[in-house]
């Protein structure tokens, strides 16, 4: 039986990984920042084959923890960088844990001879520091493809500076080690929308969900996503899982950064399918997905079953 450790396995993507793991017959070693609050991870007790799961306490910025998770893992997957909006303070709360993190977890990798695969959950900021708006000079309607030109800009939100400098730290890392003994892969997922399988709070995700749904903007982001009705791309949780599971277990991908995402809607629609109610327009597709389609086999769910799913 092989063995998955899933850094951040217990949070609101992560935990529908774990589950993806465990129901394909894998042990899974999960990370908590503290292993003393079981709140953060007691609802994976309840998973099928929840026998094959290990809890383990990890600080991502310490390279020793880190080296001890991973030294009896064939796969690691590393979703572990926080996401937070509302901020204090960028360095301590960001940059430091996502980007020092990922420099930590390569250096450390490298270094475990039993690794076969590393996936790497990075995000749309690693493109487009301007999400949910359009890159440079694109506008609203143009897609956005593998093949574009990163974009980044000093005015965007530390949190898609932090992933974006993250990303480029690994790609960097690929491009001067030819001769690793394991792959590399990434995926970046645009808004990831759906049910969290805790009872749990805590989650960015949920909480922009709750946001939307209940019309409340208790800052500027929200207040803006709702001002200028901005177009949203959003792809399921479920799917994100799926997909990772697919990018840990399928060779030859090592190098590849896929762009998870579904549907596109505009925040009003979101809105109205959070409150069950029809869309009054069609979605489109900004963010293209054919390359994890192809590679990954996935078959993104339609949006309004993804709110829907929340919202129940």
């Amino acid at each position: 039986m092989k063995k998955a450790g899933i850094i951040g396995g217990s949070g609101f993507i992560g935990s529908h990984i774990t589950k993806v793991f465990l129901n394909h017959g894998y042990q899974v070693k999960v990370s908590t920042t503290n292993i003393s609050s079981e709140q953060k991870y007691e609802h994976l007790m309840l998973f099928d084959h929840a026998d094959n799961l290990y809890i383990s306490e990890l600080d991502v910025t310490d390279k020793a923890t880190l080296k001890d998770f991973v030294s009896d893992c064939d796969i690691v997957i590393h979703g572990g960088t926080p996401f937070i909006l509302d901020i204090e303070n960028p360095k301590t709360q960001l940059f430091d844990p996502t980007i020092k993190g990922t420099e930590n977890f390569l250096e450390v990798i490298n270094n475990t001879p039993s690794i076969e695969k590393v996936v790497l959950i990075a995000s749309v900021a690693g493109w487009n520091t301007n999400f949910p708006f359009p890159a440079g000079t694109k506008s609203i309607t143009d897609t956005y493809n593998e093949n574009e030109t990163r974009f980044t800009s000093a005015e965007s939100h530390p949190y898609a500076q932090a992933k974006f400098i993250a990303n480029q730290t690994v790609l960097k890392f690929i491009k001067e080690h030819t001769n690793l003994h394991y792959e590399i892969t990434s995926v970046s997922p645009v808004a990831v929308m759906g049910k969290s399988l805790s009872k749990r709070d805590d989650s960015t995700s949920s909480g922009l969900q709750h946001l939307i749904k209940n019309k409340i903007m208790p800052n500027d982001f929200i207040k803006m996503l709702f001002d200028n009705d901005v177009p949203f791309a959003m792809v399921d949780v479920e799917d994100v899982a799926h997909a990772i599971y697919k990018a840990a277990t399928t060779t030859g991908l090592h190098g590849k950064d896929y762009l998870l995402s579904s549907e596109t809607y505009k925040v009003s629609d979101m809105n109205a399918m959070l409150n069950n109610k029809k869309p009054k327009e069609k979605p489109s597709i900004i963010y293209k997905n054919d390359l994890a389609k192809r590679d990954l086999a996935i078959h993104f769910k339609p949006i309004i079953e993804t709110l829907k799913n929340y919202s129940e």
